[in-house]
């Protein structure tokens, strides 16, 4: 990947010669983004992370399709609440509350340590015909849950409406990477994305695994997650490739994802990630920047329209987003709107 370099086309005379008119702003824009970066990375953050809740280490388990499904949700969900006893016990009342919900759930895994790590399925997944795995953007934790277990179940809700006779769906939730905090220096870089991409494509080799092998899975990503999404992509077993609210990806192109998957990108027009500067650079020793906007031309992807919602809106209950996404997940693409 090029480092510094602005994406776009730059002006051209007829001769083909480049333009001076953009230069000024293209190298302020790089220079004010290279600013910014430097003093997050090179700024320790004031008010670092306070306590955390103490939590028993998650449950030892074989692979589900080893130690089968209920097995692992039964483990899953009993570790969840001797997490929420322990919050409790120790005054961390909220995080007990969140616990001991999912402490009812079926949990394919649970992390109740620090930020935390769940993955939690809504429907049956072992026979389901058509398989959403979404992967959350950056501020998710369990202490956050609620918000993204929202969007699962807003979907999950409309594939059951929306799917036809017959054909069975279900939802994953995966919280399965330590997502970067909005403000920090983590959520320019691709260093989680890096970190949290072995452990995607391990989750998808253990998710077709109990699925049922014809299902039909979609990897729905979020804003950060678009950057986990696209760190797994290279061989991953999924169908489709949503890009929601989506920085920059650090690929060029769609192409250079090198996925079999149909790559989509959308953005809202209320979302603020429209004004982030598309640029990668290196700098103290990491990249940062994601490069090319996804919804761009350039990039390639099957880019769809979302409506008018902001950033946290693509699965807005009656949202032109989430009946997109539903055609998706359904494999209806023939009725999606470029």
């Amino acid at each position: 990947m090029e480092q510094g370099r602005e994406r776009g086309t730059p002006g051209t005379r007829p001769d083909g010669a480049e333009t001076t008119a953009h230069r000024p702003a293209g190298r302020l824009r790089r220079g004010l983004l290279a600013a910014l970066v430097a003093a997050a990375v090179a700024v320790p953050l004031a008010g670092a992370a306070g306590p955390q809740a103490p939590a028993p280490p998650p449950a030892q388990l074989a692979p589900p399709a080893v130690a089968g499904l209920d097995a692992t949700y039964a483990a899953h969900r009993a570790n969840a609440a001797e997490a929420a006893r322990t919050a409790a016990d120790h005054g961390y009342r909220d995080r007990a509350a969140v616990e001991h919900a999912l402490a009812q759930a079926q949990l394919l895994y649970f992390d109740g340590r620090g930020a935390g790590l769940v993955t939690e399925v809504l429907g049956d997944l072992a026979h389901a015909d058509r398989v959403a795995v979404l992967v959350p953007g950056s501020d998710t934790g369990i202490d956050t849950y609620d918000r993204f277990r929202a969007t699962a179940l807003a979907l999950h809700q409309r594939l059951n409406r929306e799917a036809p006779t017959g054909v069975r769906t279900a939802v994953v939730a995966w919280l399965g990477y330590e997502t970067p905090g909005t403000v920090s220096p983590s959520v320019a870089t691709t260093g989680r994305a890096e970190e949290a991409a072995p452990e995607l494509r391990a989750f998808v080799e253990d998710l077709r695994s109990v699925a049922a092998p014809r299902a039909r899975v979609s990897l729905l990503c979020h804003s950060y997650g678009s950057v986990v999404c696209a760190r797994a992509a290279a061989g991953l077993d999924v169908d489709d490739l949503v890009f929601l609210g989506s920085p920059g990806t650090g690929a060029d192109t769609a192409a250079d994802l090198r996925t079999r998957a149909r790559v989509w990108a959308a953005r809202g027009a209320g979302d603020w990630v429209e004004h982030v500067p598309h640029l990668d650079a290196a700098l103290f020793g990491t990249t940062v920047g994601f490069g090319t906007d996804p919804v761009s031309e350039e990039y390639g992807a099957r880019v769809f329209a979302a409506g008018d919602g902001g950033h946290s809106d693509y699965f807005a209950p009656g949202s032109l987003s989430l009946a997109t996404l539903t055609r998706i997940v359904l494999g209806h693409t023939q009725e999606v709107t470029r």
